[in-house]
């Protein structure tokens, strides 16, 4: 077998396993080596168990050979975002409060990706408690740029991106409350996909903002992307938020959608802060789909300035509320210098927690306090459904809606971490999508002068992931930016 065995696409790696041309263990000891040989650069994960995926492996070459296949998926090693649990593996959030922590349990997805046959491929590295743009907010270490280990990888799900850029892993699970999986794709050269609220179970994700958390692919093609959202998606009655729908197999179902496409582009998505190139770059995109016949019409969507002030008051409020379950008694950290009860609660969050952490539960906990409630919590509820009411009334005249996914391409590390709101204008782009809980997608769409990936935005209607995938895959084939690997 090649070496470059870690670069190939998982639809790719499922032909050759199907066709008994590589073995799920020859595939796994491939991703083992590389992970090896370039993870001490990179820092993509917080840990693995090599003996476990080999076992899975294993498990599933034994399955073939009895022709039990469990489907495209059996043998394709997934990594998780360390938020996502699984069962006898740590689940730390990338924070000292949960450092020793091992989940007695399995996530849904988590299920669902061993029902399907996928090896389970250790834990991701993440900005602690997936609050951050830049993977710089973990505890454990820095995650890097594979494209240029001095910058960022984006954030929160820095380390399933820098994996799949990498060649540590062919897929992998992110979650993404404001951004966080199409950030860090658009930064890293790959797909990266956020779902539509309700599509994918929540249970056993380490909550952040249950309103807005969704969990969602990352993977080297459009296609690889649908193949793993058709794994994970579907009804759980576990999750109360999770949609009735039926799912369809993306990957069938999209092949057959060939456009042209009705699409929009918000103006407000293309003034102050959009970085030159980036800019070209996306409207080079935009041109692309003129010349394939697709009708390019300019939408607005209005309330889009308040869409930052609005999120960055949900998020810290249900963030204050989520994580008042970390208190030392129950599980997580416990401070030993705690003389009773109640400093065992304050001396326990003070050492568990990180600064940017702390952060938001302090804005949270002051935008639900007695007095602020209506004034700031209530008022952004109501502004969060004008948002949606925007795209819901874009979506009249257009099938979907083409940004760039994030407003520079990767910064450098340290760049940003003394000035939070720098960072947090990061994601301007992509909270107006889960604040109205709509599906997004960001494919590679360019390079800087510099050599830094650029990636364009594609927001679909509420449940079309097809049509969504359809539409960011017709660009993706007619362009080769995804094979532009990095240098490592």
């Amino acid at each position: 077998m090649s070496s470059d065995l870690h670069y190939k696409t998982a639809t790719e790696l499922t032909e050759l396993l199907a066709d008994k041309k590589l073995s799920s263990v020859e595939l796994m000891k491939s991703v083992i080596d590389r992970t090896k040989a370039v993870d001490g650069r990179v820092k993509a994960f917080n840990s693995y168990d090599e003996k476990d995926a080999l076992a899975q492996a294993k498990a599933s070459d034994d399955r073939r050979a009895r022709g039990l296949s469990a489907g495209p998926l059996d043998g394709i090693p997934v990594g998780l975002k360390d938020v996502i649990a699984v069962e006898g593996q740590p689940l730390t959030a990338s924070s000292k409060m949960l450092a020793n922590f091992v989940s007695p349990y399995d996530s849904t997805v988590t299920k669902k990706l061993k029902q399907a046959g996928a090896i389970c491929w250790g834990r991701l590295n993440l900005d602690e408690f997936a609050m951050g743009s830049s993977t710089e907010n973990s505890a454990f270490h820095t995650t890097r740029n594979p494209y240029d280990l001095e910058r960022v990888p984006g954030g929160s799900s820095g380390g399933s991106a820098a994996a799949v850029s990498a060649g540590e892993a062919p897929l992998a699970l992110g979650s993404d409350t404001g951004g966080s999986i199409r950030q860090p794709a658009a930064l890293c050269n790959v797909v990266g996909m956020k779902p539509t609220y309700g599509l994918v179970s929540r249970y056993g994700l380490i909550a952040f903002a249950s309103s807005l958390d969704q969990i969602g692919p990352f993977a080297r093609s459009v296609d690889d992307a649908a193949l793993l959202l058709g794994a994970i998606a579907g009804h759980d009655p576990l999750d109360s938020t999770s949609f009735k729908t039926e799912v369809p197999d993306y990957c069938l179902e999209l092949a057959k959608r060939k456009g042209p496409w009705r699409l929009g582009i918000a103006k407000e998505y293309f003034g102050e802060g959009l970085d030159p190139e980036v800019g070209a770059a996306v409207q080079a995109a935009v041109e692309f789909y003129r010349k394939q016949g697709c009708e390019i019409k300019e939408v607005s969507l209005p309330h889009t300035e308040y869409a930052l002030d609005v999120y960055y008051i949900i998020a810290t409020a249900e963030c204050s509320s989520n994580l008042a379950r970390y208190d030392g008694i129950r599980y997580g950290h416990r401070s030993k210098e705690a003389t009773d009860a109640i400093d065992i609660y304050f001396k326990s969050r003070a050492e568990g927690f990180g600064p940017e952490v702390k952060r938001r539960i302090i804005l949270g906990t002051y935008v639900l306090s007695s007095g602020y409630y209506d004034a700031y919590y209530l008022r952004a509820q109501k502004v969060r459904t004008l948002i949606r009411q925007d795209f819901l009334d874009a979506y009249q005249s257009v099938d979907a809606i083409l940004t760039p996914t994030s407003p520079t391409p990767a910064f450098k590390v340290g760049e940003k971490a003394a000035n939070p709101l720098a960072m947090y204008l990061s994601d301007i782009y992509t909270i107006g999508v889960n604040l109205a809980g709509l599906p997004g997608i960001s494919v590679p769409c360019g390079f800087s002068k510099s050599g830094l990936p650029i990636g364009l935005q594609v927001i679909g209607q509420p449940f079309k992931e097809t049509e969504l995938f359809a539409i960011a895959r017709s660009y993706e084939q007619a362009h080769e930016w995804g094979s532009r690997l990095p240098a490592l």
